[in-house]
Formats: C-alpha cells, sequence, structure tokens
C-alpha cells in the first residue's frame, strides 16, 4: 500500500507536469490560474507532505508547507527569499477579508489577487515557489536532506523517487506564466454561460452569509412573528405552543406577565395576552400570545385555526435594536424596533411598576455578554430603577438642557448590545431606512396585489374574454382585464386589438362607433403632419442636390485646370472632401455620406431656384435608401430628370390606411401639392432656416438608425422600414423641441410588428409609449430618478449584494441598468419576449407599480444574485456578465419574481 501511495503520486505528477509543458508549445505561454497549474499545486503539495515528520513541519502549525519552507529558509537563501514573499501575499490576502487598507505596495498588488479561488489560496505557498521559479530548487534541497524533515517512507526519502520529482519540477519552473486574457481561459474570465453552468452545478451547496453585513429588510404583518417558520400556526398541537409558553428543560422563562395589551391591527381594539421572555443556550425569545389561545380547549375544532394565531408574535432579541419606553402613571409601554427599522406593535404593560420588572429581567438575560445602553441604575432597598435623566428644553438650542428644568425623563431609549453589535445600527440607520421606506411607497400602489392569485389570472386575457368583453363592455370592467394581463400576459393572437387599449389609443368600453371617430381623427392629424413634414424634406432635398451638383462642378473645374484626363474618377477618390462641403450646414456628428456615381453625376442638371423637384425613387443599396421621394444622387433616371415629367401634376390621391407605400413608385399627391406651391412661390413657401436645419439633422439621424433597427428580424423588409422611417419621421415633425434621440426606433419597432395594419396605430400608440419613456432619453432627465429609486431598492431588500457593489468600486450607481431603462429591457430578451414583458409593464401601471420596469430590473439583478456574490463581481464584470446574458434570461422566472417583490414593497408600507 505504501509503494503503492508513491507511485500514485509520482505518475499524478508526471501527468501533470506533460499536460502543462504541452500547453506551453502550443500555446507558447501558461496562464497563471489554468486548471492545469491548480493541480501541479495541488500534486506537488501531496509530494511533499507525504512522510512529513511531525516536528519538522511544527506540529500545532495549520499550514505545513509554510512551516515546513521558513524551517528550510533558515539554511537555505532561496527560500528565505521565498518565505518573505509568500508572506506579503498573505498579508495582503488577510487584510482583504478584514476589509483594512493595505499599504501602496498592497493595493498595486490586490487587484491580481481579488479573484483568487480558494483552491489557489490554499496552494499559495508553491504557487508563488514556481512562479518565483525556485520551486525545484527547494525540492532539491529537501531531497538532499530528507532524513532531517521524512519519514522513511516518504517518496522524498526514496532514492529513486525523490530526484525524479525534483527533476520533474526543473521543466515548469522554467517557462513564462502570464495573466493575460484569451477566450478560452475560462478561469481568469469566465464566459456568463460558464458563470451559470458553474452555479447550477454547485447550487446545492448553502451560502453562507457575511456576519458583518447588514441586514436584509424583514418584512411582516405587524401582527405575525418575525419569521414564518417560526410562527405557531399551523402546529401539530397548539396546546405544544401553549405549553412552550412556561419554563422547560431546553428553555428557561425569564419573565412571564399575564394582560399585557397589544393592539394587532389599526381597525382593532388592543387585545391582552400573554408576555413572555425565554432564554436558550443560543438565543432570547420574547413570546405574546392573546389570552383567548391561553384559555383554548384542545377539542375545540377552531381552536387550531383561530384567527388570534395571526396575532401571535415570536420575536428573536437579536433582531431588536432599541427599547422605546413610555411611564404612563404606574404602568407603561414598550415599543420595539428591529435592525430594518420597523416598528412593532406597542406593549402595554398593566400597573404595578412590571414594565421595569420586564427591562430588569432583561437586562439580567443579556448577561454577561450584553447589554441595556443606557443601564438601569441599581438602589439600595428599590433594586433596579429607570436612570434618573432630565428632560432636555427646547428653549434657545435644541441640544442646550435647562438649569430650571427639573422634571425627570419619563420616556427612554434603551439600546441592546451585544459583542458583536455593529455600530451602524444606530438611530440614524433606523431613521434612514424608515425614509428610504416613505420614498419607496411612490414607487408602488397602495392596494396590494397578493402574487398568489387564483390560477384563472395566469391563463392571462384569451380570446373567449376578450370577445365576452367586445360583445358587452359590462361584462369585464377594466380593472378585471388589466390583471388578467398582469399575471398571464395577452394570447399572441389578441395583441394587435388590445395593445391600442393597453397603451390609451383607445379606452377600455368604448363603443365601435367611439374607435372609428378616433381612428378618423388621428388619419387626419397623420395626413396633415406627413404633408408638412414632406414639403420639408423635399426643400432638404433641393438644397443637398445643388450643393452637389455646386461642389461637383467646383472639383470639376480644378480637375480641368490642371489638365486631368479623368476628372469624373479623381474627383470620387475626394468624396470624403466633397460630403464635408455638401453637408457643411448640419452637426458634425450627424454628417451622412453621400455617395455620387459617375454616371449620374454627368446627369445632375442646374435646376433653378424655385424650379420643381424630380420625382426619383431610391433603392435599399443607395446613399439615402430610407428616401423615398427626394433621393438626389441615387435612384435617379433618364425620365426622372425631365423637367416636363417632373412638373406634370399628379392626381391620385394618397390613401394613408391602405397598404403603406412601397420603394418604388412612391405616392406623390402630397408632395406634387407641395412642389407647385413651390413653383409657384418659392420664396413665400420657404419655411425659416431655423426649421429646415433642425429637421435636416433630426431626418439623418432618423435614416441612419432605420437602417440598422432589429436588421436581423425577420419582419423588417425594405417596406417595413419604411413604414417604421415615416412614422418615426411624423412623430419627430410633431416634437421638434425634442428631437430624435438613438433608441427610439427601438421603442417603436416592436409596436410595427404587432400593430402591422397601416401607419395610423403604431403612430398614435408610440406617442402614448413615449408620454413615459421620453423622460429617460438625455432631454428628460429621468434617468437619474431611476438609478436612485433602484439604488433604494437594492439597499432596502438585498443589503448584502448592496455592500458589495459599494465595496467594490461603488457601483451603487447602477449604469449599468442604463440599457434596461431606456428601451423597457428590449435589448435584453427576445422579441417574443419583449412582447410579453411590455404588455405586463402597462398592465401593471394600474394593477401593482407605475414603475415596474424597475422590480423587473431588479428581478433580473436578485435573479443572479449569488452569482455576482460568488464571483466578487467589480463593474466592469457585471456590465460584461449582462451583455453576455443579453437574450438569455428566463422571462417567465423574471416576471414572477418581480411581481413578488412588488408584493413585498407593497407590504413593507404597510408596516410602516
Amino acid at each position: 500500500q505504501r509503494y503503492t501511495i508513491k507511485s500514485f503520486l509520482l505518475l499524478l505528477q508526471w501527468n501533470i507536469v506533460k499536460q502543462i509543458m504541452e500547453e506551453a508549445v502550443t500555446r507558447k505561454f501558461v496562464h497563471e490560474d489554468s486548471s492545469h497549474i491548480v493541480s501541479f499545486c495541488a500534486a506537488v503539495e501531496a509530494c511533499v507532505l507525504h512522510g512529513l515528520k511531525r516536528r519538522a513541519a511544527g506540529f500545532l502549525r495549520s499550514n505545513k508547507i509554510a512551516a515546513l519552507f521558513m524551517k528550510v529558509g533558515k539554511s537555505f537563501t532561496p527560500a528565505e527569499e521565498l518565505c518573505r514573499k509568500a508572506q506579503e501575499l498573505e498579508q495582503i490576502i488577510e487584510s482583504k477579508r478584514n476589509q483594512s487598507m493595505p499599504n501602496q505596495d498592497s493595493v498595486r498588488r490586490l487587484p491580481r489577487l481579488s479573484s483568487l479561488s480558494p483552491q489557489v489560496v490554499r496552494n499559495l505557498w508553491i504557487r508563488t515557489a514556481l512562479f518565483e521559479k525556485v520551486l525545484d530548487k527547494i525540492v532539491l534541497y529537501l531531497v538532499e536532506n530528507s532524513s532531517k524533515f521524512y519519514e522513511k517512507e516518504a517518496i522524498l526519502m526514496d532514492p529513486v523517487d525523490g530526484p525524479i520529482l525534483a527533476s520533474l519540477l526543473v521543466g515548469p519552473c522554467a517557462l513564462e506564466y502570464t495573466k493575460m486574457k484569451t477566450a478560452d481561459h475560462f478561469w481568469t474570465d469566465p464566459s456568463a454561460d460558464e458563470l451559470v453552468q458553474r452555479h447550477r452545478i454547485h447550487s446545492g451547496h448553502c451560502r453562507q452569509e457575511s456576519p458583518t453585513k447588514r441586514p436584509a429588510l424583514c418584512i411582516q404583518k405587524r401582527h405575525s412573528s418575525s419569521s414564518i417558520d417560526e410562527r405557531p400556526y399551523p402546529s401539530p398541537s397548539a396546546r405544544d405552543y401553549v405549553e412552550s409558553l412556561h419554563q422547560n428543560n431546553r428553555a428557561t422563562l425569564l419573565f412571564g406577565k399575564n394582560n399585557v395589551l397589544v393592539q394587532p391591527r389599526d381597525d382593532m381594539e388592543a387585545i391582552p395576552g400573554y408576555l413572555s421572555l425565554h432564554q436558550t443556550a443560543d438565543i432570547m425569545t420574547l413570546k405574546w400570545t392573546p389570552n383567548q389561545l391561553m384559555n383554548g380547549s384542545v377539542g375545540d375544532l377552531d381552536y387550531e385555526h383561530s384567527v388570534y394565531w395571526d396575532y401571535a408574535m415570536t420575536i428573536r432579541l437579536e433582531e431588536i435594536v432599541y427599547l422605546h419606553c413610555h411611564q404612563q402613571g404606574s404602568g407603561g409601554t414598550v415599543v420595539l424596533v428591529s435592525q430594518d427599522g420597523i416598528q412593532r406593535p406597542p406593549l402595554r404593560f398593566p400597573r404595578g411598576g412590571h414594565l421595569l420588572q420586564f427591562l430588569s429581567c432583561l437586562e439580567n438575560g443579556l448577561l454577561p455578554h450584553g447589554q441595556l445602553d443606557p443601564p438601569l441604575w441599581s438602589q439600595r432597598g428599590k433594586g433596579k430603577v429607570f436612570p434618573k435623566l432630565r428632560n432636555k428644553c427646547s428653549q434657545g438650542s435644541s441640544d442646550s438642557v435647562s438649569d430650571k428644568e427639573e422634571d425627570e425623563a419619563t420616556d427612554y431609549v434603551f439600546r441592546i448590545l451585544f459583542p458583536n453589535s455593529q455600530s451602524e445600527f444606530g438611530l440614524a440607520y433606523c431613521r434612514q431606512l424608515s425614509t428610504v421606506r416613505t420614498h419607496l411607497s411612490a414607487l408602488v400602489n397602495h392596494t396590494i396585489v397578493a402574487p398568489d392569485v387564483p390560477c384563472d389570472a395566469f391563463t392571462g386575457l384569451t380570446a373567449e374574454v376578450w370577445q365576452r368583453f367586445l360583445q358587452d363592455c359590462t361584462a369585464y370592467n377594466e380593472q378585471e382585464l388589466l390583471r388578467l394581463v398582469y399575471f398571464g400576459g395577452v394570447d399572441p393572437s389578441l395583441r394587435k386589438e388590445v395593445w391600442p387599449f393597453l397603451l390609451g389609443h383607445y379606452q377600455f368600453g368604448m363603443s365601435e362607433s367611439d374607435r372609428k371617430e378616433v381612428d378618423e381623427q388621428v388619419r387626419a392629424c397623420y395626413e396633415q403632419t406627413m404633408s408638412e413634414w414632406l414639403g420639408c424634406e423635399a426643400i432638404v432635398r433641393q438644397r443637398e442636390k445643388e450643393q452637389h451638383a455646386a461642389a461637383l462642378a467646383k472639383c470639376l473645374s480644378v480637375s480641368a485646370s490642371v489638365d486631368n484626363p479623368n476628372p469624373v474618377q479623381r474627383m470620387l477618390h475626394h468624396d470624403s472632401s466633397i460630403s464635408n462641403e455638401v453637408f457643411e450646414s448640419v452637426e458634425e456628428v450627424d454628417q451622412i455620406e453621400t455617395e455620387p456615381k459617375s454616371k449620374e453625376a454627368k446627369q445632375v442638371p442646374k435646376i433653378p431656384n424655385g424650379g420643381a423637384l424630380p420625382n426619383g425613387t431610391s433603392s435599399p443599396d443607395s446613399g439615402h435608401p430610407s428616401s423615398r421621394n427626394f433621393s438626389v444622387t441615387s435612384g435617379l433616371s433618364d425620365r426622372s430628370l425631365s423637367t416636363e415629367d417632373s412638373t406634370a401634376p399628379d392626381t391620385t390621391p394618397r390613401n394613408i390606411t391602405s397598404t403603406p407605400p412601397q420603394l418604388a413608385p412612391a405616392p406623390q399627391s402630397p408632395v406634387k401639392a407641395h412642389e407647385e406651391e413651390l413653383e409657384a412661390d418659392s420664396a413665400k413657401a420657404q419655411p425659416p432656416q431655423e426649421l429646415l436645419d433642425m429637421y435636416t439633422m433630426n431626418l439623418h439621424r432618423i435614416e441612419k438608425d432605420v437602417q440598422r433597427c432589429d436588421r436581423n428580424y425577420w419582419y423588417f423588409t425594405p417596406a417595413n422600414l419604411e413604414k417604421l422611417r415615416n412614422i418615426m419621421c411624423s412623430y419627430i415633425w410633431q416634437h421638434l423641441e425634442i428631437g430624435y434621440v438613438q433608441g427610439m426606433c427601438d421603442l417603436l419597432a416592436p409596436l410595427l410588428v404587432i400593430l402591422d395594419d397601416g401607419e395610423l396605430t403604431p403612430l398614435s400608440c408610440f406617442t402614448e409609449l413615449m408620454k413615459r419613456m421620453n423622460q429617460n432619453f438625455p432631454h428628460g432627465g429621468g434617468m437619474d430618478t431611476q438609478f436612485a429609486n433602484m439604488r433604494s431598492l437594492i439597499q432596502i431588500l438585498d443589503s448584502e449584494l448592496f455592500e458589495l457593489m459599494h465595496q467594490n468600486g461603488d457601483y451603487t450607481h447602477f449604469y449599468f441598468c442604463y440599457r434596461w431603462f431606456l428601451l423597457d429591457l428590449k435589448r435584453e430578451l427576445v422579441y417574443d419576449d419583449v412582447f410579453a414583458v411590455w404588455e405586463t409593464i402597462w398592465a401593471a401601471k394600474y394593477a401593482s407599480s407605475g414603475h415596474f420596469v424597475l422590480f423587473i430590473a431588479l428581478a433580473l439583478v436578485e435573479v443572479y444574485r449569488d452569482i455576482i456574490l460568488e464571483n466578487n463581481m467589480d463593474f466592469t464584470d457585471i456590465i460584461k456578465f449582462f451583455n453576455e446574458m443579453a437574450e438569455h434570461h428566463n422571462s417567465k422566472q423574471i416576471l414572477t419574481l418581480a411581481r413578488e417583490l412588488v408584493c413585498k414593497v407593497q407590504t413593507l408600507i404597510e408596516n410602516k
């Protein structure tokens, strides 16, 4: 057996060294955190510790490798230097664990150690010796002096195996190691999918929470216990709970008093109950039980399910920070304040000094490890009494104490101190949490919609329900329909009909005639708007055409002056300089390239001011693929340049509600009318220059974004991209003071996919959507509010995650959520999931929260919170993680969690 172990260790070492050397040959380097290196260090450590004498390593030391190397370092210089470096690294790691500030050298090394796994830290001495290229020398020294350190059966004592092992280490110690990140280094730079897979593998292990973290917010009904698991109901036997209120072999009864009054709910009167203080080996527990349960009968069938079980309280004293005591005559009241700032229902003691007796028993129970602050006073003959404190006077400064004020204080605030209690759990912290909770009340509706609704709600809005509603608007009220959408979404076949109601284009309860009237109003407005911006676009295109022709002529003139045999081809080589001249009135950041072709350039005529514009068509490959009627340099035929054709009136009316125009031929009536007006009196028809410049800038922005909007989605053919452009131009024309901002097309695109019946309804619905979304764009200034709300939610609902974000570079600004809020998480989900999430957001405004996107974002973080914590992610890590996870989320899981989080906050607000 002895030789089997030795042979196995040596063979293992041989295989690992072989893998490392192969990796070095094929990849020209070896990564420091490669799985081969981790295995190598573990195998070397096993070999070096095999058969080690207890005295040699120091029997009482936990790190035998460190003890062995330090002993070798006393007589071997390379080992001495290694020990110094390894000890420095250990101090850095320890200082990081203790959150203390290391010195400047440590700070420079700390980022390199921030991602070390426990396995790497455990083999830190071997790793350091390897990277310092002294591991082979130290092992050879141990082989040559093995009798001092090892028993006879040790590997290094073997005359053959010992030298072989030392020789095996020469190769790895000669290699160069790197921290450079490559695509396949899952250990140093794992992908998001790799992190998720690792978490799934290890999710069976319980995660240990940090003992120094702030407590997570405890949310419970005022009348319920502090933990659902500790509630006596439902219990195998109610009498078991009642009997547990007395002293037994597991718990000591420190205090007990009947007829202590508690008001469980605001709409109830105070009811009497039995208050008891229990102490076990680990904790102290305060219990209050209504008298009705104390006097109950086991034979009573209603006793087990009595409503009074909901009022019983079980409170762990370690969760309580402050006791607010108010003396009322000879009676008194105690209000318990927990770490999360929640105040428990007041406990009203009967007359007879029972409040002071309770505090005295509590103080005695806290000893020797805990105490009350301030402590009770001891008076000879009276035992414990309240401290003699004076009331502060409000005259003058709020901090001054009046010399004339002789009345002793009747109200006290006692603090419970434990050895490990955090100084941050002060009154200020409690007030902070209370303020945040008040702030959160504006984020949710105050009517709680419990997530555990009847199963019918999760079926969503079905075709059967919708048809019944259309036939009889009184069959369902608006709130019932919205509740169905909130919990189950809309049947995909109904989205085209239902979305206009959800977005406000129609109102629930409108008759068919009312809806037709709304459509006619939208149609009239759209025709007028489109006529106006098309007329303005005609002028813009004409000006661009003239500027381009002038620039072309200038280039031809310059080329001819230098006797260039092929001036047009030379001009094409300087296309970028022409672009700069053509668009000199437009902002540089929004300039669009023009793409003049050599043949077309020769055919561009000189059109006088006020002349009619040519009716050209554009192709998807042209320089302006979305410019339907006024393409300047592309898609122009010989016939389109004819003055007679261009001035011929077109009497064909434009049908806005029919299938939107294709790229060729384009509808012309609004444009023709405007052209004739320009031809009659061009000076009079010219819009202000400021308006033209503003529209030109927005037009170029829209055209660039339209062409790249959801380009991989099947719906967006050239014809549908043309619809997208028309709707966006119409909206921007109505909101030129806002203008187009990148991302607006992303919000319009899903509406166009669902409401695919022309351009009227999508424009109206998009206008309604933008009433909420506009504030998130830079001109709205609402994004800072979103970040602040997200910060408050995380701080209250997941303080451990908040602390990690605060410590790792402080990314509690939540900038990584920017795209989520800007586009209602459209880029994070696949298209079909976007539809379901969006309609839930719209319904949530009336069902639970007008800020439901916040709770979806919070749910998105919470789903991966354990992965974020396990990998100690900083700002860069979390951006990378969520970018890689885009379109890989489980939308149903996220929506379910978001609804639960809304309910959690609603319950918190109710408990204020």
